[in-house]
């Protein structure tokens, strides 16, 4: 299984609200060649990290693809981070600081079991580094794969919730 985070705090080109341009990034990597969208968690709303930033609330999902391309975890994972990074150019994503504002924001949180270090050109470092901290990944993670456990270090969802800081806030949206 493959788990990709989506989150936007930005309205896009067209003046698409957060909401739509989520629902809009769904249907276009149900698009990309080789890729179908399985199951998608509902809309949540969470406070920007890190904390106390003045940007607008973000909606988050996360959503599982399955996969009929590449096997091997690099070129497959590097394809499918390209391509997510090619929907996030489209809809007019620009990176200029980190953590900052954004029209969309796609992660590759996950793909399958492998567990990667970034140690090859454009390769992801997987599972996402910070997936274990992040209640906007974590929480609606919880409703598509809710047995799924971290690669790394073992952990279920419900215990990487239960770690979380209380003081993060994520809700329905």
């Amino acid at each position: 299984m493959i788990l990709i985070g989506l989150g936007a705090n930005l309205p896009d080109g067209l003046g698409r609200p957060p909401e739509q341009v989520i629902e809009a990034a769904i249907k276009a990597i149900d698009r990309l060649p080789g890729v179908t969208v399985g199951a998608r968690s509902r809309l949540w709303r969470s406070a920007p990290v890190p904390a106390g930033s003045d940007q607008p609330w973000f909606i988050n999902a996360v959503i599982t693809v399955e996969r009929t391309f590449e096997d091997d975890v690099r070129p497959g994972a590097v394809k499918l981070l390209w391509a997510l990074h090619g929907i996030e150019a489209a809809f007019g994503r620009v990176r200029r600081e980190r953590w900052g504002a954004r029209v969309l924001d796609l992660d590759l949180l996950a793909f399958g079991d492998r567990v990667a270090a970034p140690d090859w050109p454009g390769g992801p470092e997987l599972p996402h580094p910070r997936l274990a901290a992040r209640a906007f990944v974590l929480r609606p993670l919880a409703e598509v794969a809710p047995g799924w456990r971290h690669p790394g270090t073992g952990a279920t969802v419900t215990e990487m919730i239960a770690a979380l800081d209380p003081a993060q806030i994520c809700e329905p949206a």
